[in-house]
């Protein structure tokens, strides 16, 4: 019988199940016996084509006979320039300048080195809950557990966080958790960090790792006024919600706010490894040429299949599929809260969506693990997030259809019931 712990594999690493993975098509995984899952974690946000979309896998297929590596240093390929033409189409509007890395982390260091730098001021603002990244900058700048930063002090300084207005754990209406939270943004930059020392404040669109929170409709407007007021720099970190994964393209499209900086990875090229920002161009003249770089970042056959995978998105109206089963999904989760009382929220934007799990008003972690262990027993693979773990994730592929959102809520009604 397989055993990870066995198998060479470094022990640093979490699993959520012991699965072999020998091949995946659309929103399936299959392992080397041959049994199928309904993989509604899509490698938590990265394969929003679905696992091994024919056109992503051609379009790698084709570059790699071409050309495998071209470094940005020395040459530029046609790759890199298709990826940037596409991408101008889709971001916020006024984002017109691009930079490439290979992960997440890489690109909030380039968004935050940038800031600096376009400012020539030091300290960052992240928001409780956050999850930035594992480098040294990045982790620091996490907030939505202990265990991404225990025994690796001492932290990056100059790094400050304010609260994010999550209404369900306040117990607060959205209004009230609103002003709360800009309330106590206004004072931190009065208390902790000077608007003339403040590089930038990092938000995500949609808090992720702490817990798939939707901030209250007019929030991110707010804090876009704060940054205008002070000369701060506002970046979006989309690279849990980017790349249709909210119902729009981008989850801050929702409000139509434009950042300064936006970061971008995971759903980004279907699995292969890249990621970006995306800036307005004035910040670049105080951005030192050779300051920053990296050997592999925007990687050719990465940036085909990021081409690809922006085709397939448009073609196949996979945007709007992601809210149109999104919505699904929600009313589906919402008749399970009505008759569960451990459900104590279901909440989330297109196909980012949350489950929060309660008992007596508080946090309950055994329940969220308990139903993502039973669901896996019955061939659906789903996955925890927040500070207590208590948070029960849906993140299907966007090509997910009608009858396979109807067959996850039965699966997890089902295992609801069995604990």
């Amino acid at each position: 019988m397989f055993s990870i712990k066995d198998s060479g594999l470094s022990n640093v690493w979490t699993h959520a199940t012991d699965i072999v993975a020998d091949h995946g098509k659309g929103v399936y995984i299959y392992d080397t016996k041959g049994v199928e899952y309904l993989d509604f974690t899509s490698g938590i946000g990265v394969t929003n084509t679905g696992h091994c979309h024919p056109k992503v896998v051609s379009a790698i297929g084709k570059q790699a006979e071409s050309l495998i590596f071209g470094q940005m240093n020395i040459v530029v390929h046609n790759p890199i320039l298709k990826l940037v033409e596409k991408l101008k189409k889709i971001v916020p509007k006024g984002l017109d300048k691009f930079f490439f890395a290979n992960s997440g982390a890489e690109a909030v260091e380039a968004a935050v080195k940038l800031a600096k730098q376009s400012t020539g001021r030091s300290n960052v603002i992240v928001f409780q809950g956050s999850f930035h990244g594992r480098t040294h900058l990045t982790m620091s700048m996490t907030t939505s557990k202990t265990v991404y930063r225990t025994q690796y002090q001492p932290l990056v300084s100059g790094i400050f966080v304010s609260p994010y207005p999550y209404s369900f754990y306040y117990g607060w209406d959205d209004d009230e958790t609103s002003r709360f939270a800009i309330k106590e943004l206004e004072r931190l930059l009065l208390t902790q960090t000077a608007p003339k020392e403040t590089a930038c404040i990092i938000i995500e669109p949609v808090l992720g790792e702490g817990g798939y929170v939707v901030p209250p409709r007019g929030f991110l407007k707010t804090v876009r006024e704060i940054c205008n007021e002070h000369g701060i720099i506002l970046i979006a970190d989309e690279i849990q919600s980017g790349f249709g994964r909210t119902g729009k393209y981008f989850a801050i499209q929702h409000e139509d706010v434009v950042p300064d900086i936006m970061t971008m990875a995971k759903g980004m090229a279907s699995g292969m490894p890249l990621s970006g920002i995306a800036y307005k161009h004035d910040l670049e003249k105080n951005w030192i040429q050779g300051s920053h770089g990296g050997t592999y970042g925007g990687n050719p056959v990465c940036c085909a299949a990021a081409v690809a995978t922006i085709d397939v998105l448009e073609e196949e109206k996979l945007v709007e599929n992601a809210a149109l089963r999104g919505k699904q999904l929600k009313e589906g989760l919402n008749k399970l809260k009505q008759q569960d009382s451990r459900i104590g929220d279901v909440r989330g934007l297109g196909l980012m969506i949350a489950t929060e799990f309660v008992k007596d008003n508080e946090p309950d972690p055994e329940t969220a693990k308990a139903v993502i262990k039973e669901a896996a027993a019955q061939k659906l693979l789903l996955l925890g997030c927040g500070t207590y773990g208590n948070v029960v994730r849906w993140i299907p592929p966007l090509i997910v259809n009608e009858e396979q959102i109807d067959e996850a809520l039965e699966i997890f009604g089902d295992a609801l019931g069995k604990i």
